[in-house]
């Protein structure tokens, strides 16, 4: 869910309050099919009950939403946006993503940049037992997930330097990342192994749409069924991601 936000616009922007909290409740209505409640959304704010009803009858009055029996769901008005939207970047991801279910039998993702965090838009998981299994429409930090590296290193100077001003204050840290994100920016791939979990390992290939990066696709799963196949997985993933970043320019 969300707006894709390209980098240089991203690195400009500053957040507000009340833009933060309107969209976050039609994030968390997207997010309950049975509908939430207004003490859930005041909970999940951390406002006051009384902000938070007159942003929802705001909400409720121009179609955004609707209430059905003191539970809030999405409205129809944003359907009419949905339609007016250009295909989507899953739909052009999604014959790739399945090409490399194929090949390695691991959970692959589409991960989107929203805001200065990747949210997890499509996924195809393992059929293997022990498997990793991405949280979808969930806001995840870009550093260290490895879609969240790709799309650091080839974002603009002024949105990386934003982002690791605003989540990394270490001056030490933030010299660290910069190495780190150079190596990917050169490798076209980003690799995280046991960063975020001790025993998970991702690859990850950024996604361009006209010329910027605004997602990546992702192959994911445990250490130490990855850490041999990493060198093969990694040239697919980039070969994936290419194939999305043409696909959605056109050219394919």
């Amino acid at each position: 869910m969300g707006i894709t936000v390209p980098p240089a616009e991203a690195g400009a922007a500053k957040a507000h309050r009340t833009v933060s909290r309107v969209t976050t409740i039609l994030e968390l209505a997207a997010a309950h099919r049975s509908g939430v409640r207004l003490a859930e959304l005041a909970t999940a704010l951390d406002a006051p009950r009384s902000s938070v009803h007159g942003l929802v009858k705001g909400l409720v009055a121009t179609g955004y939403l609707r209430e059905e029996g003191g539970a809030y769901r999405i409205g129809p008005a944003i359907n009419s946006l949905l339609a007016a939207a250009p295909p989507s970047i899953a739909e052009a991801a999604r014959p790739a993503m399945e090409r490399l279910h194929r090949q390695f039998d691991e959970t692959i993702m589409l991960a989107t940049l929203v805001g200065d965090s990747v949210v997890y838009t499509d996924t195809i998981e393992s059929t293997d037992p022990i498997r990793f299994i991405a949280p979808l429409q969930t806001r995840r930090p870009l550093h260290p997930t490895s879609s969240g590296k790709c799309i650091l290193a080839f974002g603009t100077e002024r949105f990386r330097e934003g982002y690791l001003t605003t989540h990394l204050p270490d001056p030490v840290q933030q010299d660290k990342i910069r190495r780190q994100l150079e190596e990917v920016a050169q490798a076209g791939v980003a690799i995280n192994s046991g960063e975020t979990l001790p025993d998970r390992s991702g690859v990850g290939a950024p996604i361009f749409d006209k010329g910027k990066v605004t997602a990546a696709i992702a192959v994911a799963g445990p250490i130490n069924r990855l850490a041999d196949k990493i060198p093969e997985i990694a040239e697919a993933t980039k070969a994936a991601a290419h194939e999305v970043s043409e696909r959605l320019a056109g050219r394919i």
